[in-house]
């Protein structure tokens, strides 16, 4: 009972002190809505980023150039390796052979095309890629309706093309099974569509679903300076011989690249797991960071709850000393003061909460992320307010709860 009615007096004194009250109300929700919001909207992409390397599986990695600058013995920068060109991916493809082992190869093309079908047509900002027939197999992309390319039609230059998520939702109003059998154009050239992809999303934007694969020769002869620039994946037969299958890989690589005994491997090889690991690093930074940020905010707004407190106990001083009078202990006022810091807290606790999700909501969805309500980030966030409350009334109350009533009584 005397919590409630604890309870029943701070919010009482909320009332008597609106702005006061709400501005480090205001103060406490900012925090905790930054708090709740990213690391929600962080745990969304990351969970799209793990399904989406799960749909690869464990079994799986690629082969690209170095990414980097290499550098001469006195550190006098060199050119960038060599990309991996179309003889040389021909060739791993053909020389690579474990058993069960799927070799795509696919080559970017364009991030500026544009689709036609009738009227209608996409912004040109659609990406092209020029893919093989085992490319589906070996990627994290899913037939929606229709089917892939066959090795025909890839070493045919065949017009065909395979249309995603987006661009369906664009010239078909979304409706996938339209799409098949139909005639688009890209950049102007008649392709027919032979299947389109199930709708991807990822962390990094609605890249993947506004992409269209088309035959890798036909790639190579439209846009020929893609030539120059080929990914290798891979999906083994079996993960618990990954390594051995990496170990044959880069022997592979290293023939294909013409590699001397003595010369370091100028190409790459990236697990599907690995990426997802970096990833989880990247976000894990990111989360501390957001931590570091909302506490920040929160010891903000702790320094104002405690001002506010101090200035209410001195206004309250008489009212302190008449409670005293007729038999409140200093255990008595200590909680009431701590209460109505703690409720303050809690109020913009949970303003901040819905907030937040709010946030993570539209930061996940707007990078076509799966949002999970942030069980963990609530129950975070609730914590930490009750921790402010406490932490920043607890001066104030103290010093309540020590005034002497005579004194009290007197003050003006």
């Amino acid at each position: 009972m005397e919590i409630l009615e604890s309870i029943k007096i701070a919010i009482e004194s909320i009332r008597s002190n609106v702005l006061r009250s709400l501005l480090t109300i205001a103060i406490i929700s900012i925090g905790i809505a930054a708090l709740v919001g990213m690391l929600a909207a962080i745990d969304g992409i990351l969970y799209s980023l793990s399904d989406n390397f799960n749909k690869m599986g464990a079994n799986s990695f690629s082969i690209t150039a170095n990414d980097g600058l290499q550098n001469h013995r006195r550190g006098v920068a060199q050119k960038r390796e060599e990309n991996i060109n179309f003889d040389q991916a021909s060739s791993f493809k053909e020389k690579y052979n474990p058993s069960g082992a799927k070799v795509s190869i696919s080559t970017w093309c364009s991030s500026k095309a544009t689709i036609t079908y009738g009227d209608k047509k996409t912004n040109p900002t659609t990406y092209v890629d020029g893919v093989d027939e085992n490319y589906l197999l070996t990627s994290s992309f899913e037939i929606d309706q229709g089917r892939s390319f066959s090795h025909a039609e890839v070493y045919s230059s065949s017009p065909k093309i395979i249309l995603g998520y987006n661009i369906v939702d664009k010239l078909f109003d979304g409706k996938a099974e339209r799409a098949v059998g139909k005639y688009v154009s890209l950049d102007g050239r008649k392709y027919l569509v032979v299947g389109t992809l199930m709708k991807k999303g990822s962390g990094s934007g609605d890249s993947n679903d506004k992409r269209v694969l088309i035959p890798l020769i036909n790639a190579k002869v439209i846009y020929g300076y893609s030539d120059k620039v080929y990914r290798i994946n891979v999906v083994t037969n079996d993960v618990k011989m990954i390594s051995q299958d990496i170990d044959q890989a880069i022997g592979t690589m290293r023939v294909v690249r013409k590699l001397k005994a003595f010369q370091e491997n100028n190409f790459e090889i990236k697990k599907s797991d690995g990426i997802l690991e970096k990833m989880k690093d990247m976000t894990s930074t990111l989360r501390l960071s957001t931590i570091v940020i909302a506490m920040l905010t929160l010891l903000g707004a702790s320094i104002g709850l405690m001002n506010i407190m101090l200035v209410t106990v001195t206004e309250r001083t008489r009212e302190i000393g008449v409670r005293k009078a007729l038999g409140a202990t200093s255990n008595n006022i200590l909680i009431q003061f701590l209460t109505e810091a703690v409720v303050i807290c809690l109020i913009g606790g949970v303003i901040g909460i819905i907030l937040g999700i709010a946030l993570g909501l539209v930061v996940t969805l707007s990078m076509n992320g799966h949002f999970v309500i942030p069980w963990l980030w609530i129950l975070l966030g609730i914590t930490v307010c009750i921790l402010v409350g406490i932490i920043s009334g607890l001066y104030p109350s103290l010093k309540a709860a020590k005034l002497d009533p005579i004194a009290s009584l007197r003050y003006e």
